[in-house]
């Protein structure tokens, strides 16, 4: 995946227990994909005891068994086997995630399964299967956007494997994606995208800046994440100016209009940040320069809606990690109108 900040992560093969595709092709393609991955799988223990393993992959895995072992002894996320086996599936994602949106809207178009309820996008293991995809979808005059993964949860029903994709990025990412991963094992809300990544997300930073600190570590990356939240903040206002004029209700062609200049905007205002601040350059680059529609921005509402509800409410708790598991808990089982009034309720500013 290009270096952005959208999603590193889907709960996808859940789906895959029940069966609950629109087609038994589709089905059959998540079936063979993640068995695949399956049969992949070997135990991390036994290739960092083997001396004909690679250093550096053994380097890697150690660490990410480091993590894996401060994940439940200090954040309480499940102890399980998820994360101490590795699979190298020969290729750069694990699987490729389509978005769509209607021309004029925000909202994504939802796929329904018996057991992961409703999510905004549809995986496939095959990039090509996923631009096929995308080409339907877009006949059909929907905004599309096609975006690898690097890895996934099967919510703890299957043994989730280190992937070598996950492998690529720096040992603070690893880190994070770890504690991502199992943080949509310790939670999982049917149908509220949304509620899951933000929780997630939450964890993920929360559990790399105590990760940080037991190690002595500073961020890889200061400037990087810095970067990455006025990047974000850009994002997110421009999706907020795109909802007034979808819901301004003008004529089809004006609001089409309306569409491009503020994508143009956007653009525009990533210019003058990346040349004030970041030198003339930033790592959004390829990004914003390429073609931007509806779908594109979907990522960046769904990771990062609640997360300062979720730091809210971790302070509330005092910081305790099975308090706040208890409190997200009981969240998830309210009725999704009054869910999001408690989130908007613990959001700083409400």
């Amino acid at each position: 995946m290009f270096d952005a900040p959208f999603w590193r992560s889907v709960p996808l093969a859940a789906t895959l227990l029940l069966g609950g595709c629109s087609t038994l092709d589709y089905y059959s393609h998540l079936a063979g994909g993640h068995l695949h991955l399956l049969q992949a799988r070997e135990p991390i223990a036994e290739l960092l005891q083997n001396p004909a393993t690679d250093p550096e992959l053994k380097q890697r895995l150690a660490l990410a068994q480091q993590a894996r072992d401060f994940a439940s002894a200090q954040l309480g996320l499940p102890n399980n086997s998820s994360y101490r086996l590795y699979a190298d599936i020969q290729r750069p994602f694990v699987v490729w995630n389509v978005f769509a949106t209607p021309e004029f809207s925000l909202a994504p178009e939802l796929h329904c399964f018996p057991i992961a309820g409703c999510v905004a996008y549809r995986g496939f293991y095959s990039q090509g299967r996923a631009r096929g995809a995308a080409a339907l979808l877009k006949q059909q005059g929907l905004d599309t956007y096609v975006g690898g993964v690097e890895a996934y949860s099967t919510l703890g029903w299957f043994d989730d494997p280190i992937l070598n994709t996950m492998l690529r990025w720096s040992d603070e990412r690893l880190v994070a994606v770890i504690f991502h991963e199992l943080a949509h094992q310790q939670l999982y809300v049917a149908d509220d995208t949304a509620f899951n990544e933000s929780f997630a997300s939450f964890v993920e930073r929360e559990g790399l800046r105590q990760w940080r600190a037991e190690q002595g570590l500073q961020p890889d990356d200061p400037q990087g994440e810095q970067q990455r939240e006025q990047f974000i903040g850009l994002v997110l206002a421009s999706r907020a100016r795109l909802q007034q004029l979808y819901d301004s209700e003008l004529p089809a062609p004006q609001m089409r209009s309306g569409k491009q200049a503020e994508f143009e905007r956007l653009r525009a205002e990533y210019d003058a940040l990346s040349k004030r601040e970041w030198g003339g350059s930033g790592r959004y680059d390829g990004w914003i320069n390429a073609p931007i529609n509806n779908a594109k921005l979907l990522p960046f509402g769904l990771y990062d809606q609640w997360v300062p509800a979720f730091a809210a409410l971790f302070e509330q708790v005092e910081r305790d990690w099975p308090r706040f598991y208890q409190r997200v808990a009981a969240l998830g089982d309210l009725p999704v109108v009054e869910r999001q009034q408690a989130l908007t309720d613990l959001s700083p500013g409400s």
